[in-house]
């Protein structure tokens, strides 16, 4: 090898180790719901506004790709593209055969529908049928797993064991996919968490039943070191979140990678947590007195760098059913805020707060 291509070589792989280009290279994912359904305002955008939306996409020249495109690069270890998005619609309602698809058509941009089987099988009111959605899937629209009962799976039931709550688990996810198996010709690739509620129980779950990434609805952006196993998702909804500008400013956000956090995604022992701790990958790499952790239900916190963990000492007891634990930073040289986010349940679960 010439030595100016090794020289070129060697500096390209500093780049990746070092996180310079995945800082720069991040790709939102959202998640939509309703389209167009006034009824429903809090899990819906009005066509008008998705218009705006995909409009943006389109004349701003921004790379709208598959899921599985995404995920592929991900897991390759390839540096990805920027002005990236992706889309997802959680659920299946009869909106997004209606309103959603002939928006999304028109502008050409592939999409990814999270199907609540349950819903759909037992011809629930507002849901597809299977019959739409195999014309959608004929059409090239992506069909993946929300899981058979629409549940808060990161919750374990009052009174079941850990062993009973494990196979209640297995038993919701391993319907959905016979079902979504038997009415589409094959076995899903991805699933949606319902409501985005999760833990280290539900995740080896999804693992063992074959599954090769997992959406959540933690906010955040996809980077090169993020786990495909906890994908973060940008909801669009309601009134505040369905906005233009809220729309472009989930475009403006990055990975923060972290590594050794704690206390990881899990359902805790003790609702009193003493401590946030995380392992940043390359502190360097962001401006200096920009960490910080925050908590849902709690707040935010200036985080103290030792080397390269962050730690918030807290010594709070948790109250809410899920907590959502954000670690953000100031990237250099994107200048965008980086973040990455994980999910803790109250040992008590939904039960968590109430009298």
């Amino acid at each position: 090898m010439p030595k100016n291509a090794f020289i070129v070589v060697a500096f390209i792989s500093f780049l990746l180790v070092s996180g310079l280009v995945y800082g720069a290279n991040n790709v939102t994912v959202f998640i939509y719901h309703r389209f167009g359904d006034d009824r429903l305002p809090t899990t819906n955008v009005s066509v008008e506004a998705f218009v705006q939306q995909m409009d943006y996409l389109s004349t701003h020249n921004y790379n709208v790709i598959s899921l599985s495109e995404l995920l592929k690069l991900v897991k390759q270890g390839t540096v990805l593209p920027a002005k990236t998005a992706v889309i997802t619609i959680d659920d299946a309602y009869q909106s997004v055969y209606e309103n959603g698809w002939p928006v999304l058509k028109r502008y050409g941009f592939p999409f990814t529908i999270f199907v609540y089987t349950r819903g759909v099988n037992d011809g629930y009111g507002d849901y597809m049928t299977w019959t739409q959605l195999r014309e959608l899937k004929e059409f090239g629209v992506d069909i993946q797993d929300h899981g058979y009962g629409h549940k808060h799976l990161g919750w374990q039931p009052k009174g079941v064991s850990t062993l009973a709550y494990q196979t209640w688990i297995n038993d919701d996810i391993s319907k959905s996919k016979k079902i979504l198996t038997r009415e589409l010709g094959e076995a899903p690739r991805f699933f949606a968490l319902p409501y985005g509620v999760y833990n280290d129980l539900v995740l080896t779950e999804l693992r063992n039943q074959g599954y090769e990434a997992v959406m959540t609805q933690d906010p955040g952006a996809v980077g090169g070191a993020t786990d495909l196993f906890m994908v973060p998702r940008q909801p669009i909804l309601g009134n505040e979140w369905a906005t233009l500008d809220f729309f472009v400013k989930s475009l403006d956000f990055t990975d923060l990678p972290i590594s050794n956090y704690s206390p990881p995604p899990s359902i805790l022992k003790d609702p009193l947590i003493k401590k946030i701790t995380a392992t940043i990958s390359h502190p360097e790499d962001y401006v200096a007195g920009t960490f910080g952790i925050w908590l849902s239900g709690v707040g935010w916190h200036q985080a103290v760098l030792k080397d390269d963990v962050l730690t918030v000492e807290l010594n709070k007891s948790l109250v809410q059913p899920t907590t959502r634990v954000v670690v953000s930073g100031r990237h250099k040289a994107s200048g965008k805020l980086a973040r990455r986010t994980w999910i803790l349940i109250h040992p008590e679960g939904e039960r968590a707060g109430k009298d």
